[in-house]
């Protein structure tokens, strides 16, 4: 019997529901009222993302106060914005990209290396197969506290695709990274995240 993929497993046990950048494009009331300056709009539109764009920042920075910091920035820029939204997207996936970017930008400004792989010899990768997928004992918190346990870079990498729904040419967009670079990172991050769930989580 052939093992599920890593991704298949990893989305069916913790139940990711990324963000569909391809569903249909409709005119949102909410942020037209927040157009015409309505007050209490602004407050209704920042209890309907707040939490989902803070639990998507968190996952980047790894840190409550530099999260909290990147939602408040976030909201800031978006209804200062808000004008210049075009509904190319979803209001929910524009204003998701400016956390994303603004995530990224506090790791930089902590210093933190977005690419971890620069340090490491990147020929001999192991194959997922090393790996019995179908024997791990997956569970919602091990996944998570695991997650945050990855480098930056992997952890960065590994959000992106898999919590946040965006594929490799978007993430070397965000990233601004190559492509084969993605590629090589995701599957380190994927490699040493099973790694941290079958030692229990622990590094």
């Amino acid at each position: 019997m052939q093992h599920p993929s890593f991704l298949c497993v990893l989305n069916i046990v913790i139940k990711i529901k990324p963000l569909e950048l391809s569903e249909p494009i409709q005119m949102d009331e909410l942020v037209e009222r927040c157009r015409q300056r309505d007050r209490r709009s602004y407050g209704e539109l920042y209890q309907k993302y707040s939490k989902a764009m803070y639990n998507t920042s968190l996952r980047i920075v790894n840190h409550t106060a530099d999260a909290e910091d990147v939602l408040q920035e976030s909201f800031v820029d978006a209804f200062a914005a808000i004008d210049s939204f075009g509904y190319k997207s979803t209001f929910g996936a524009w204003l998701k990209r400016i956390v994303i970017n603004k995530s990224i930008n506090a790791l930089r400004k902590r210093k933190m290396d977005i690419i971890d792989i620069d340090k490491t010899n990147v020929v001999h990768l192991p194959e997922e197969g090393e790996y019995d997928e179908d024997e791990l004992k997956f569970k919602v918190e091990e996944i998570k506290k695991a997650v945050k346990e990855l480098p930056n870079g992997y952890r960065t990498v590994l959000t992106l695709h898999l919590f946040e729904g965006y594929d490799q040419e978007e993430i070397a967009e965000i990233l601004q990274i190559s492509h084969a670079t993605v590629r090589t990172q995701y599957m380190r991050a994927k490699q040493k995240l099973l790694l941290l769930i079958k030692q229990g989580g622990l590094s």
